[in-house]
């Protein structure tokens, strides 16, 4: 059984992976947990069953007391300024760490914690979770088998939705860049290492733009005060009007974003903290300063080019993604786990895709070429789409987590750089990333870095108006 530290009691340290180690005793256990609120520290050390002593105000005192309690692993989910200092401690142990996405939130951050895990050698994966959702893996299996011949676009748009937007990037935790980290690191690292994992390699230039046109001060209705309980006269047609989402639409909801309101959900306890907390200020009277929308292009030396395009103004929250190849193209939409896959020969066919769902095949007229339509990502009781823990992702990164420690019990070193025989036959029972994914999903952690050194190169492009080569300032 592997025995987790979790520093971060917040919805991804206790709802994401302390949940799925309560849900799978047999394999893993919370063994302490570390969180300056008292609530979120004992709500999730009761679940566990975490012993009292176990249970920290500060995560220093859990990293320092780790080899005591018997931990195998650290799950960091702090806040995002605190995650290199965590992870540098953390990797001092020698234990391997699930670290939370973003790594860090500058780039001296996280060259120095890039430097550190390879003079530790410490074996830390990064939360990138869209990796191990069934739609992405299933994309990747058909680029693996050179289904779509060779590939040269990648375009990815992140559609964040109009409602969690004004959520997380308005009134919520990740508004400021002086406080979190600039939204195309803070939501977008996931699509860029996407797209960086699909490349294969890091990219040769990246450009971008965008800027904050709409969140701002001026947009505001005539006479809306700073809260929306305040007496807003367009609180009927408003769509960010705080009450009618989090008191009416998601009435019936507690987990997120709900949650984030505070311990009192009752209709009266969600109102009360409207009245005095950041999720009721009005969206063009908050202190937010990152952008609502940008466009980002890599080039890679292989030839490929990938588009990242993000937006707060749109009605879905999802992915579509369009890949390009010489033999054929794939697009596809992850809310509803949709892949169409057009091949140009009449002859074409699929290969194994363990994690879809076959959906109808045609002919498309009047060139005589094949498509393919298939359902990939986990699906409810009744047949639809499950979108929890996103789209499967989530469970799908602990578990893989926690397998790759049970079957390398000896320790945990990322030694991805050495040639993989000499490694096989050094560590025979230790599970290296390629051996515990055949297809190549689980991480490198230089390769998970490139996200972010992309989503750094991105914004330096944005605010400074120019192509921003790979490795130059």
């Amino acid at each position: 059984m592997i025995r987790l530290g979790i520093l971060g009691a917040g919805a991804r340290g206790s709802d994401t992976y302390g949940r799925w180690a309560v849900g799978h005793p047999e394999r893993a256990r919370v063994a302490a947990v570390a969180d300056p609120d008292g609530r979120r520290r004992d709500r999730l050390g009761a679940r566990a069953g975490v012993p009292e002593a176990h249970r920290f105000a500060d995560w220093r005192e859990l990293v320092a007391r780790a080899d005591a309690i018997g931990l195998d692993a650290f799950v960091i989910a702090l806040p995002d300024r605190l995650h290199v200092e965590a992870a540098l401690a953390a990797a001092a142990t020698g234990l391997p760490i699930l670290l939370e996405k973003p790594a860090a939130a500058t780039e001296e951050d996280l060259e120095a914690l890039a430097s550190a895990a390879r003079e530790l050698e410490a074996y830390i994966w990064i939360g990138h979770v869209m990796r191990y959702q069934p739609f992405w893996r299933t994309i990747r299996r058909l680029a693996d088998a050179g289904t779509i011949g060779r590939l040269l676009t990648l375009r990815v748009e992140e559609n964040i939705g109009f409602w969690h937007y004004a959520h997380s990037y308005v009134r919520g935790n990740w508004r400021n860049v002086a406080t979190s980290s600039p939204m195309v690191l803070a939501k977008t690292c996931h699509d860029l290492d996407i797209i960086r994992w699909f490349a294969g390699e890091a990219p040769a230039t990246i450009a971008s733009v965008g800027s904050l046109s709409y969140f701002r001060p001026e947009h505001a209705p005539a006479g809306a005060p700073t809260r929306c309980l305040d007496g807003c006269p367009a609180a009927d047609s408003c769509p960010f009007y705080a009450p009618r989402y989090y008191a009416e639409a998601l009435a019936a909801t507690d987990g997120w974003p709900v949650a984030l309101l505070g311990d009192d959900l009752s209709p009266q306890g969600r109102l009360d903290a409207l009245r005095t907390g950041p999720y009721g200020r009005c969206v063009f009277h908050s202190d937010n300063d990152v952008v609502d929308h940008q466009q980002t292009v890599a080039e890679f030396p292989g030839g490929l080019t990938a588009v990242l395009s993000t937006s707060a103004f749109t009605g879905q929250n999802t992915r579509t993604v369009r890949l390009t190849g010489t033999a054929g193209e794939v697009a596809g939409n992850l809310r509803t786990g949709g892949l169409e896959i057009d091949l140009f020969s009449p002859t074409a066919e699929l290969p194994e895709l363990p994690e879809a769902r076959p959906g109808k095949s045609y002919t498309r007229e009047p060139m005589g070429h094949r498509v393919f339509e298939v359902y990939a990502g986990p699906v409810t009781v009744g047949g639809e789409p499950d979108h929890r823990g996103h789209s499967g992702g989530d469970e799908a990164l602990i578990d893989a987590f926690v397998t790759a420690l049970e079957e390398g019990r000896d320790g945990g070193a990322d030694r991805a750089s050495q040639d993989r025989a000499s490694l096989d036959s050094a560590f025979p029972n230790r599970a290296f990333p390629d051996r515990a994914f055949p297809d190549r999903a689980a991480p490198d952690l230089e390769a998970s870095l490139d996200s972010h050194r992309m989503a750094f190169a991105a914004e330096r492009s944005r605010t400074e108006g120019r192509t921003v080569h790979w490795g130059q300032p």
